[in-house]
């Protein structure tokens, strides 16, 4: 037996020794002595794969460089034992050194492995001129650079992969399926993701659970939800993945109630929901104000996983906080044994938001205590705080201090909260000022804060100002108009307002219909303005009459001047009555305990009328009524609102 028969030899006995994982066929082989290398070097490959395979990464490399006759098929396994290194890339470069000298280099599975490798060690440019050595690349080639670009985060890049691969005729598999359309929703490139998935029906991988639970995240991630509810109805095995994609996305893409109907239908079907199931079917309650469906998705988990996992704990936290449990918020938070930043963010906000400033206040003092460090969203949910309570001086000081000593830079969001608590202040230009220093183009929700400040404060020469610029950045959002011509309303410019209108109708926008929700024995009620769809109609009308008569007894009277239509008085006050909230109150009433909080979640602003009457409802009821709009929560007792007549 020559050396080199003899050196392979004891390796691979040491190889033997070392491990108990060896295939038997493969220390069979080797216990027999293998003397004769043109047979060693036939069966190298198999010994290769075996011996790497069991982690024995060094003694495969070893092995590898004794053989006098490497080939094509050997490189690739010495590549990847050689990626399992703490040092990957000293012994990747030796053998890509080695195989450079050989005609099997430019091999596809060799370069692929090459690619790989360098992937591995975050060298993408040395795993692009791999494959771009590749005459033919095929569907393993392009699937390991679409990998090597999505592990390094640069998933536009991978995407762009894809849409080459598959232009060039690549047909896919499942692994490469799932990888491309899980890329494109990440960045929502909806064109390549569908052409991904039309490639894969036709592959037949369309009904693998993986690669339909892909295009659907992919749906939903791009906010088609009856697409995604195609691909979903069609899976004949949904796993609990898929049930939570669906409601997930149903919740984030504005259906609260489809995502709570999916949810518990997944209950009826006998699927254990997931800890991202229930954290979809929370926010879907959040949205609603629904807090028993809540408690009844928290419960289909085990209440140790809530503590546990800091996801589901803040949208708990976040869910009771935006129904006017506070208590029950801060309990969660209290026994929350795994509390990272985001927790305590969530219960910093949910306190800020319900006129808890101070304990607010408090609790980043407390969180600095233990250790934990502030961050641009604990910022936010400071100057909410004083948005929703009108702290200018405390909102200024947290605005300096974020940048001055956290070093912390500020985000629109954060300018945002600054220029709503100035323009509702009243000081509207020192909030136009701060617009035009900030470092980046205002965004509509800033602007829509000074127009709301101009509202208030009846300034129709800048609120015409803030409408153009928000017309330009939503020119279909009816809610612009709507309060500019309320504001012309206020002002007594009629014409104005009509001309307004009559913009709106030219150019096709639509005024959104005020909605206002409220939950009885798990079932979530809808009212709309002079909603008379309900079965108890009747008895809701009567009760408002009642309580009506009741205020007007109390020196209530209506501020009619908020209807932005030049009609009687008479007739304006009745549609004041019959906003949506109103109704759902007067509901509420009807059909709730004496003494039970009432919990109403509307889709637009309260206006100024119905906070008014619904503080002498408080009073006359014995009531608390928590009220959610679209810009902030109010929480009424004895006459009295959480938001101080602040927003």
């Amino acid at each position: 037996m020559s050396g080199d028969a003899e050196a392979i030899r004891r390796l691979l006995l040491t190889g033997v020794s070392a491990s108990n994982h060896l295939p038997p066929l493969t220390v069979k082989l080797i216990h027999g002595r293998i003397l004769r290398l043109d047979l060693f070097t036939h069966l190298s490959p198999l010994l290769l794969r075996a011996i790497s395979s069991s982690g024995l990464h060094l003694h495969a490399l070893r092995l590898h460089s004794l053989l006098p006759n490497p080939s094509h098929l050997t490189f690739p396994f010495a590549l990847k034992a050689a990626s399992r290194l703490p040092d990957p890339l000293t012994a990747g470069a030796q053998i890509h050194g080695r195989s450079l000298k050989l005609p099997s280099h430019s091999n596809p599975h060799v370069l692929t492995s090459l690619l790989s490798l360098y992937a591995r060690c975050g060298l993408l440019r040395d795993a692009q001129k791999a494959f771009d050595e590749m005459p033919s690349p095929g569907t393993v080639s392009w699937t390991a650079l679409i990998t090597a670009y999505m592990d390094a985060g640069r998933v536009k890049e991978a995407v762009g992969v894809a849409r080459r691969a598959f232009a060039s005729g690549m047909r896919a598999d499942s692994f490469t399926a799932v990888r491309v359309l899980t890329a494109c929703a990440h960045v929502n490139d909806l064109v390549t993701g569908e052409a991904v998935w039309r490639a894969a029906e036709q592959e037949g991988i369309a009904g693998s659970v993986f690669v339909a639970t892909a295009a659907l995240d992919l749906y939903v991630k791009c906010g088609e939800m009856e697409k995604a509810r195609g691909v979903f109805d069609k899976m004949e095995n949904k796993d609990a993945v898929a049930w939570g994609a669906m409601v997930g996305g149903y919740a984030s893409n504005g259906h609260p109630q489809e995502a709570l109907d999916l949810f518990f239908a997944m209950q009826a079907e006998g699927a254990k929901p997931d800890s991202y199931a229930v954290v979809g079917a929370l926010s879907a309650c959040t949205r609603l104000g629904a807090l028993d469906l809540g408690w009844r998705a928290v419960r289909m988990v085990h209440w140790d996983e809530v503590l546990d996992n800091p996801v589901l704990g803040t949208a708990l936290i976040d869910m009771y906080a935006k129904c006017g449990s506070t208590g029950e918020a801060w309990m969660v938070f209290q026994q929350m044994r795994k509390r990272d930043i985001i927790v305590w963010n969530a219960m910093i906000l949910g306190l800020g938001m319900t006129g808890h400033e101070k304990i607010a206040f408090a609790l980043v003092g407390q969180m600095e205590k233990s250790g934990m460090t502030l961050n641009d969203n604990t910022f936010i949910g400071l100057l909410c705080s004083c948005t929703h309570t009108g702290l200018v001086k405390d909102g200024r000081r947290y605005f300096r201090n974020m940048t001055q000593l956290y070093r912390i830079s500020p985000r629109i969001e954060h300018y945002g909260c600054m220029v709503d608590l100035l323009s509702r202040a009243g000081l509207l230009e020192e909030a136009r000022k701060l617009i035009e220093d900030m470092p980046m183009e205002a965004n509509a929700v800033v602007w829509g804060s000074l127009l709301g400040g101009c509202k208030i404060h009846r300034n129709a020469d800048l609120a015409e100002h803030a409408l153009e610029q928000l017309i330009r950045l939503e020119p279909w959002n009816s809610g612009n108009y709507v309060m500019l011509s309320n504001i012309y309303s206020n002002s007594g410019r009629w014409e104005d307002a009509a001309k307004l209108r009559l913009e709106m109708k030219a150019k096709g926008v639509e005024k959104v219909p005020a909605s206002s929700w409220v939950e009885l024995d798990g079932k979530v009620h809808e009212f709309h303005v002079g909603d008379i769809s309900h079965p108890l109609s009747d008895k809701i009308y009567a009760k408002l009459s009642e309580l009506g008569m009741e205020m007007k007894a109390m020196g209530y009277e209506p501020t009619t001047e908020v209807v932005m239509f030049d009609i009687e008085n008479e007739e304006k006050e009745n549609t004041l009555v019959h906003h949506s909230e109103r109704i759902a109150i007067a509901f509420s009433l009807l059909t709730t305990e004496p003494g039970e909080t009432i919990r109403v979640t509307k889709n637009l602003r309260v206006c100024s009328d119905c906070h008014s009457a619904i503080k002498l409802i408080s009073r006359i009821t014995c009531r608390e009524i928590i009220v959610r709009d679209n810009n902030r929560f109010h929480c009424f007792r004895d006459g009295h609102c959480s938001c101080n007549d602040y927003w």
